[in-house]
């Protein structure tokens, strides 16, 4: 199992590409089964979670082609995905291939929609809570689905198709709003869903469904009004930037000092977490072709931050955000509604010296002068490269283990890092 070895103390400074957004590029992928024509999907990240969706896309039916790959290929730039579902061969998504990726549970809305049925496992638990799947079930049912749950699978029909209807969504839920408005499109008469969630990778995949014929008004809103379709065409897409990633880089920049332009990305998909990340001291400015970040030896001021749907600041920075406040000049809280067990990389932190208190759904971190090198292990994606960031701050050498968790969402990360002047490598177990 590979691990990745930092020597801490660089400074960031050059630029570092922007790959396109996973959490779009997987739903964008799963639309392709809402049409029998080619979906071309430009600016993909190269990720383990994408390779691994498009391995149960094939298992559907959807052909798959990939412009430009060439073995052992290290390019930043996106590459051109081309995913065909001509016929849809199987409408069942088994255990062993939901429980190795939740986003994959999306693929029941558009089997349902256009096959009008499905049998798709649940996905059970993950590293960061339950995430019930719930209001997607009760979603499908308004729109006129028959819904059971039996030995762990969700059988869902629709003999006569899906019939158009209100969903209203008692919490917001990015993946209930993707999987409702992917089998919206293709239900007879409107579809109203309520309370849908507002983050930008929403508006992606509806932009999309657009191009592809859907009739889509309200997006970017919480409340969207879908008029089904017969059928959806091919379309072309280009997935927009990782705001995640962009965040990641950003904290990481504040956390070493440095200067750094992160190219193909915009300031817009992540203004509460670039204005938080302003109150520590950093510098932050819009170029022509993305973002600047700044920070001098200056100390680092801490802040209070409180994770909320978008526009409110992401889950997805928490932990990195968390990292930074553990060299901040004083007393950071940050408090989790989200997700009930994000904090999962508090004692892995703590391994390099940070000064982090746990109370319910509130962390407490007391800046200290200097992070120290450990062991530590990596538990889940945004936890992982929380570490990345809290080594790149500290003195001497820290080892990474379960770095497979930092593949499933980071495209190139030791070479963007290396580039601008990491000492960061990845070793192999080999």
């Amino acid at each position: 199992m590979d691990r990745i070895r930092i020597v801490g103390g660089n400074q960031l400074n050059g630029r570092i590409q922007i790959s396109g957004a996973k959490n779009a590029a997987l739903p964008l992928m799963i639309a392709s089964l809402l049409t029998s024509e080619r979906l071309t999907l430009k600016n993909m990240p190269n990720l383990a979670d994408v390779n691994l969706l498009a391995r149960i896309l094939r298992n559907h039916g959807a052909d798959h082609l990939v412009d430009g790959k060439r073995l052992g290929s290290k390019t930043q730039i996106g590459e051109t995905f081309h995913f065909t579902a001509r016929d849809i061969v199987d409408t069942t998504a088994p255990y062993e291939m939901v429980s190795r990726m939740r986003a994959s549970f999306w693929v029941l809305g558009p089997l349902l929609a256009r096959m009008h049925q499905a049998k798709v496992s649940l996905p059970g638990g993950c590293a960061i809570g339950t995430r019930p799947v719930d209001l997607h079930l009760s979603g499908f049912k308004s729109l006129g689905a028959n819904i059971d749950v039996v030995n762990g699978y969700v059988l869902a029909s629709a003999p006569n198709g899906l019939q158009g209807g209100r969903v209203v969504f008692p919490k917001v839920s990015v993946g209930a709003t993707h999987n409702v408005l992917m089998a919206a499109v293709l239900a007879k008469g409107e579809t109203v869903i309520e309370n849908a969630a507002r983050e930008p990778e929403i508006g992606d995949v509806a932009r999309c469904l657009v191009k592809m014929g859907a009739q889509i008004e309200g997006i970017d809103s919480s409340t969207l009004h879908i008029q089904g379709r017969d059928e959806l065409e091919g379309a072309v897409h280009s997935v927009l930037p990782d705001r995640i990633e962009t965040g990641t880089y950003a904290i990481a920049v504040a956390a070493t000092g440095g200067d750094v332009e992160l190219v193909g990305t915009n300031a817009e998909l992540l203004t509460t977490a670039l204005d938080e990340l302003a109150k520590t001291g950093a510098d932050i400015t819009a170029t022509e072709n993305g973002i600047r970040i700044k920070r001098d030896a200056e100390n680092l001021e801490p802040i209070s931050i409180e994770t909320r749907p978008f526009p409110g600041f992401p889950t997805d920075l928490q932990a990195q955000m968390m990292a930074l406040m553990t060299i901040a000049n004083g007393t950071s809280v940050v408090r989790e509604t989200i997700f009930e067990n994000r904090f999962m990389h508090v004692q892995e932190l703590v391994r390099l010296g940070a000064n982090i208190t746990l109370h319910g759904d509130t962390a407490t971190i007391k800046g200290v002068p200097q992070l120290h090198g450990a062991q530590v292990m990596a538990t889940d994606l945004r936890a992982s490269v929380s570490l990345v960031i809290g080594a790149l701050a500290a003195k001497g050498e820290t080892m990474i283990s379960r770095v497979y968790h930092l593949d499933r969402g980071f495209e190139h990360l030791e070479q963007k890092l290396s580039g601008c002047g990491a000492q960061i490598e990845r070793v192999s177990s080999d």
